[in-house]
């Protein structure tokens, strides 16, 4: 998507702390963290939210848990965080890409 804020930043468009990259995502410090440790982790493929994942992308889906797992090892959190994703405007997604949020740290905003 031309104006999607997270393809820009997947096509390094724009700027972002990225922390971790493999062939199917891209991790980064949220400019806004609601906790001590706050990375994004962006699919590098467009979709809006996880209802838009098809059935012969659903191997992406474990290979994205998988690496939160390799990020949050980077980071030096393993030993506890919180992963979420938001899907769609009533749920409080902000950006139309599908992201998950890496959080850690004694600070969590429910």
């Amino acid at each position: 998507m031309d104006n999607c804020i997270f393809c820009k930043i997947v096509r390094a468009e724009a700027p972002a702390d990225i922390v971790y990259e493999n062939e199917d995502l891209l991790a980064f410090r949220d400019i806004n963290p609601q906790a001590p440790t706050h990375v994004l982790v962006v699919t590098k493929k467009h979709f809006q939210h996880l209802d838009e994942l098809p059935a012969h992308d659903l191997q992406l889906a474990g290979r994205i848990l998988l690496s939160i797992k390799e990020v949050a090892q980077k980071l030096g959190v393993a030993g506890g965080y919180k992963v979420l994703t938001n899907c769609g405007e009533a749920a409080g997604q902000v950006v139309p890409h599908l992201h998950f949020h890496l959080l850690a740290g004694k600070k969590f905003l429910p």
